[in-house]
């Protein structure tokens, strides 16, 4: 039997459930918090920096790997206003990132089943 993957935010929230991280996730950007980590059981990384429009949503098999991304082949442009917990600001391709609403389908997905959804446009970055 497959043991199922709990994920934290790295800050030690364990939430109870997918929805309620996903409500925890809502709420951070809302309060202006733009850059999350969570941590897996297993110990992968899944990192939201987001602008409140656009995400870059990179999931880590751990701490040494490149990992891989959400993408949005179609999209051009740049994007700034992305501001890390260090109070870095960055910018990005607008195809390096998802809209916020389609982001947050995809660490829920993430979070629930492991992997992103097999409709979401994803590069790998190894």
């Amino acid at each position: 039997m497959r043991m199922l993957e709990s994920w934290t935010f790295i800050d030690g929230t364990a939430p109870a459930s997918p929805t309620a991280a996903l409500a925890l996730l809502r709420e951070r950007i809302a309060d202006g918090q733009l850059e999350t980590w969570l941590t897996s059981s297993r110990g992968r990384a899944l990192a939201v920096i987001t602008n409140t429009e656009r995400a870059m949503v990179m999931l880590l098999e751990d701490e040494d790997d490149p990992g891989e991304h959400a993408i949005t082949p179609e999209a051009e442009g740049h994007s700034a206003g992305f501001i890390l917990a260090n109070g870095q600001h960055d910018e990005y391709p607008d195809e390096d990132t998802a809209p916020l609403a389609e982001a947050l389908q995809i660490v829920h997905h993430i979070i629930t089943a492991g992997t992103p959804p097999a409709s979401a446009a994803w590069s790998i970055d190894r």
